[in-house]
């Protein structure tokens, strides 16, 4: 079955703090921000083709802790502080299957569920924040036993604009991934290779990608705005030469474009 893909943004800097969207509501009630709308993203690692995606962004703070949501991953920031942050975080890869040519040959896989944590901190910049660079490290691991793998994500972006109604932020990322996350998503053991036709390979541990991208928002009117973002992932390591990623791109772009709701 295959579930339709939901863009996952990697990086805290896709959405600017609900604190700056608007003014905290003094009775201290939930505020925050919705986006939704459409993008495109790799229709499975390693692909050269693209999909048509929804596009899916939030945060909603309440009483000191901050509910985020980036597509099919969601996560908590329990710590009260502007600059700090720090809380669980769940979310989904979803399945290859359905797919064309010699990586279609391969065995399906399952969506995985993956759990963990993050910590991040945020340097410089004015009360609103721009100017900062944050820095962020998560960690996750599937226990939904698709890949039974590790990955770990370290993030820095830039908020070259930030305030009450604009945002422009920079951000780069790299992935860290084990063995079973590798081998299941770029592996191919010898069965495998013989009905595929591609040669057999055993990935290891590494860096699988490095990554950049450009967050942008606008509010045209007190609740109302769009947000927007391109950016795309480069394949490397065991990664980049398995036979699943020369069948299609180490590149791996990810973009869309929302309309946003601020309460």
């Amino acid at each position: 079955m295959r579930l339709p893909l939901v863009a996952t943004i990697a990086c805290a800097s896709a959405l600017p703090g609900v604190a700056i969207a608007q003014q905290i509501p003094s009775d201290g009630s939930p505020h925050g921000q919705i986006a939704l709308g459409a993008g495109v993203a790799p229709d499975y690692d390693g692909s050269d083709e693209v999909r048509a995606i929804p596009f899916v962004l939030g945060d909603v703070r309440y009483r000191g802790v901050t509910f985020e949501f980036r597509g099919l991953r969601g996560r908590v920031d329990l710590a009260s502080d502007p600059r700090f942050s720090i809380g669980p975080v769940v979310g989904a890869r979803l399945d290859r299957n359905n797919v064309d040519g010699p990586v279609g040959a391969l065995p399906d896989i399952d969506t995985a569920v993956e759990a963990g944590g993050f910590v991040g901190y945020r340097f410089g910049g004015d009360e609103l924040g721009q100017g900062s660079i944050q820095t962020e490290l998560s960690v996750t691991h599937d226990v939904s036993g698709t890949h039974d793998g590790l990955l770990a994500t370290a993030s820095a972006g830039y908020a070259a604009i930030r305030n009450p109604d604009m945002f422009l932020s920079f951000d780069l990322q790299t992935t860290w991934a084990n063995a079973d996350y590798s081998r299941t998503y770029f592996g191919i053991t010898p069965e495998a290779a013989a009905t595929s036709g591609l040669s057999v390979y055993r990935p290891g541990s590494g860096f699988r990608d490095v990554g950049a991208g450009i967050s942008a928002g606008y509010y045209f009117s007190r609740h109302f705005g769009v947000i927007g973002r391109v950016g795309a992932n480069y394949l490397v390591g065991d990664a980049a030469d398995s036979p699943v990623t020369r069948q299609g791109s180490r590149w791996q772009p990810l973009g869309g474009l929302t309309l946003s709701y601020r309460f």
